[in-house]
């Protein structure tokens, strides 16, 4: 995979996480960017910043556009979609609660991991049937299916695309589900998507 030209990302768009952090799921999915930067692949290290006391995992099924699209429906959405990947929202927690914007919160280098390999999609894909799991040194802390979102797959990308022209490459994280928790320098982090795959990051402080 090639590093996309620009990640757009979902929150709340599980109940349960929605509610494990005092939020209510918006009426209208609730959309916001990733920096390119924030990028690394399967293997690579997920640095924490010196400034934050609360580093959080949350695992996702990541999207990738294989052709452009704007102002589409589901079904162009749907057809619109090149294939399925792992990605991992990292979130410095408290500088979300700290800024009330999450730019910061999510924006730092190395805390957008994709992969480990993208999972072409045939026209008989049940976009529903994924499943999402998220291990902290070999223990599950997060789980859910697509089938639990608020807002399906294919109407976020079409939703997207009706803000924003999505082109050959770009990146949706669909959102996470309940179990969030912390990182700490050490840890080994893993994201799953059972039949695509499995991205595991290790885990490293910055220098304070």
């Amino acid at each position: 995979m090639q590093k996309p030209g620009k990640i757009v990302c979902v929150g709340r768009n599980y109940i349960e996480h929605a509610k494990e952090l005092g939020n209510a799921v918006p009426d209208q999915p609730l959309i916001f960017l990733k920096p390119p930067s924030a990028v690394i692949w399967d293997g690579e290290a997920i640095v924490l910043p010196a400034v934050s006391r609360r580093v959080e995992h949350e695992a996702e099924i990541g999207v990738v556009l294989g052709r452009r699209l704007r102002q589409g429906d589901e079904a162009d959405a749907r057809s619109a979609i090149a294939g399925i990947t792992c990605v991992n929202d990292v979130t410095a927690r408290d500088l979300q609660k700290a800024d009330g914007q999450w730019t910061r919160a999510k924006g730092f280098d190395t805390f957008c991991p994709v992969g480990p390999r993208l999972l072409a999609l045939d026209a008989g894909f049940n976009l529903s049937g994924l499943e999402v799991v998220c291990r902290v040194n070999g223990v599950e802390r997060q789980r859910g299916r697509a089938a639990e979102m608020a807002f399906g797959i294919p109407m976020l990308v079409a939703y997207i695309s009706r803000i924003m022209t999505l082109e050959a490459g770009d990146l949706v994280a669909t959102g996470t589900p309940a179990g969030v928790g912390p990182l700490t320098d050490g840890d080994e982090v893993e994201v799953e998507i059972p039949g695509v795959g499995v991205l595991r990051n290790p885990v490293r402080a910055a220098p304070r």
